[in-house]
C-alpha cells in the first residue's frame, strides 16, 4: 500500500476525461490530493511537460514517495493505492 501521510499532487485539466475520473476515484477513495490546473499553472504545466518528454499528458500523479503515474487507468490507480 503507498504511503498517503502526505496528499498526492494531482496535475490535469478540467477539460480531460482521465483526469475526471482519476479524481473521481481519488475522491471516492478519500484519498488526499492537491489538484493543479495545468491549463491555469504554468509552473505545474512545466512540470508535466518535464517528466512527460514534453507533452502535456494528464493526469500526471505523483506520490509522495516520488513515483509517478501518467494517464493511469482506474485499475492501475487502485493498484498503486494499494485498494484494487
Amino acid at each position: 500500500m503507498t504511503d498517503l501521510t502526505q496528499p498526492l499532487r494531482f496535475y490535469g485539466t478540467s477539460w480531460c476525461y482521465t483526469s475526471r475520473r482519476a479524481r473521481a476515484t481519488l475522491d471516492e477513495l478519500k484519498i488526499p490530493y492537491e489538484y493543479i490546473d495545468i491549463d491555469s499553472d504554468m509552473d505545474g504545466r512545466r512540470f508535466v511537460e518535464q517528466v512527460n518528454n514534453g507533452n502535456r499528458s494528464v493526469p500526471t500523479i505523483v506520490f509522495p514517495d516520488g513515483s509517478i503515474l501518467v494517464e493511469p487507468t482506474v485499475q492501475q490507480l487502485k493498484e498503486k493505492l494499494g485498494v484494487a
